[in-house]
């Protein structure tokens, strides 16, 4: 084994690994782990009191990991240790059983901030025994504070869901809209269930980063087809699923409004965004 590489163990000893079962959280075909915690701790637990058909969870504790799919598929972040309550008998669904269990005060302080890898997962199990991994378990970083969402990775490289998009903004990332407020631009929404796509412009004081908040408050920011498509009380759960937004092109503020609407009708048109093909009114 490289000597360089810190193991979990070595900064973490737990006792009695066969203890606890492991859950690798990953994509389950509709959400990333992580952009659920990071909206929600609450629906993240609720991946812990879940599971299909079998009787899984079947040991007092659960190490939990979200997959941090931004890093590679083989990272993940440590989410919590949970103590298995019970097992309720009398949740059976057509999916599976559900559990009561109890968010553990043991390795807190490492929640949303140990990242680490596990060279010996090399199957897509989700829920293993803990000791056939724990020795194994390599430290990646230790982040300062809880993840709270990606650095700001530059105007060019903006492509990111609603989720991500709505923690960006409920935590006021400093990175990202110091850099949004003060530009001036055209962005794209795009409907990943139907390929549409929506082109807006922001030429306002506050720039992008305000024109970005109204569809976290609303979804739709007020567009009429988007008004139409989200007129529903589960419109989150829709934009949740299928919406991301990327950044097209980016102006200084002293760029004129009418130059940034003709940008954004040159944009309309190329990507033919205009009735039944997209969007737009």
């Amino acid at each position: 084994m490289n000597e360089d590489v810190l193991l979990l163990k070595d900064i973490w000893p737990i006792d009695n690994p066969d203890d606890y079962k492991i859950h690798f959280g990953t994509h389950n075909d509709r959400h990333h782990p992580l952009d659920l915690w990071l909206e929600d701790r609450k629906e993240w637990e609720g991946w812990q009191r879940y599971h299909p058909q079998k009787n899984e969870f079947n040991r007092k504790y659960i190490f939990s990991a979200m997959q941090f799919h931004h890093d590679g598929k083989n990272v993940w972040l440590f989410g919590g240790i949970f103590r298995v309550l019970a097992r309720r008998e009398d949740s059976r669904d057509d999916h599976g059983y559900h559990y009561d269990v109890a968010l553990m005060g043991n390795g807190k302080s490492f929640i949303g901030r140990l990242k680490f890898a596990a060279p010996s997962r090399k199957s897509r199990t989700t829920r293993a025994k803990f000791e056939r991994h724990y020795h194994s378990l390599e430290v990646l970083e230790v982040l300062r504070e809880p993840f709270s969402g990606r650095p700001f990775p530059g105007f060019e490289n903006i492509n990111i869901s609603f989720t991500e998009l709505q923690t960006l903004v409920r935590n006021q990332r400093t990175d990202w809209k110091s850099s949004l407020e003060n530009v001036h631009g055209i962005y794209m929404i795009a409907d990943t269930s139907t390929g549409k796509r929506y082109v807006g412009s922001a030429y306002g004081d506050s720039g992008i980063w305000s024109r970005w908040e109204t569809y976290v408050d609303s979804g739709h920011g007020g567009n009429k087809k988007l008004k139409e498509l989200l007129d529903d009380e589960n419109w989150k759960d829709y934009v949740r699923k299928n919406f991301r937004y990327s950044l097209l092109e980016y102006h200084p503020k002293r760029t004129s409004k009418d130059i940034v609407i003709r940008r954004e009708e040159f944009w309309k048109e190329t990507l033919l965004t205009k009735g039944e093909y997209g969007l737009n009114e």
